[in-house]
């Protein structure tokens, strides 16, 4: 395999937050792996007080055209709400998270909405630090958004591509990495990053 774009990555936009007025879309992730298809996160799919204040507006996963029953294995980069609300959609489905954000989710007052995390039906495969999930595409904790943060590399001749959650929330935090997660997805010199919070890939090679 010479490059990670001969694995597809497509971004499905399933909401929008309005946190203090200003858009901020929210994207999951496609891995067309030629063993499987593997989703990174999940969205949501209902509104909840505990976030109403940032006015989400809904375009989940089960509302597009999108085969729920196409996806073989699904992957948490972290458990916020806007990252794991959809994770019901996949009861049955292995669920691959860190294990440190797996205990903080359930355990933190205040971290996420925890019956979205533990929905009926959600099965976890927790991980400790790197994971190998198919060939060429690993997982690797990535502390900093949460302690439990992780993301997902694809192996590639010109550089792996990234799919980074909220390692990354801005273009800006990987043009300036500050957390460990951050200078960790910069240290891999990837080819193109893509981040749950922006429309198109972070990528060094562009000008932004």
């Amino acid at each position: 395999m010479n490059s990670a774009a001969a694995i597809p990555v497509t971004a499905v936009r399933v909401a929008e937050l309005l946190p203090e007025g200003e858009p901020m879309p929210v994207y999951v992730h496609i891995i067309d792996h030629p063993e499987a298809r593997v989703l990174v996160d999940t969205g949501f799919t209902e509104l909840h007080p505990a976030v109403a204040d940032m006015d989400p507006r809904l375009c989940p996963l089960n509302e597009q055209d999108f085969d729920i029953r196409g996806v073989d294995i699904v992957v948490n980069t972290h458990l916020h709400f806007d990252h794991c609300g959809g994770n019901h959609l996949f009861a049955g489905k292995p669920i691959y998270v860190q294990r440190q954000e797996l205990d903080d989710a359930r355990n933190q007052d205040d971290y996420t909405i925890r019956e979205w995390v533990d929905a009926p039906g959600v099965q976890y495969v927790p991980v400790d630090g790197e994971f190998e999930l198919l060939p060429g595409l690993r997982l690797l904790s990535a502390p900093g958004h949460t302690r439990g943060s992780q993301i997902v590399v694809i192996d590639g001749g010109q550089g792996p591509t990234i799919i980074a959650g909220d390692t990354a929330v801005r273009f800006d935090d990987l043009d300036y990495p500050r957390t460990e997660g951050q200078r960790l997805v910069r240290s891999l010199n990837p080819e193109r990053v893509w981040l749950a919070h922006e429309h198109k890939p972070w990528s060094e090679a562009k000008p932004r």
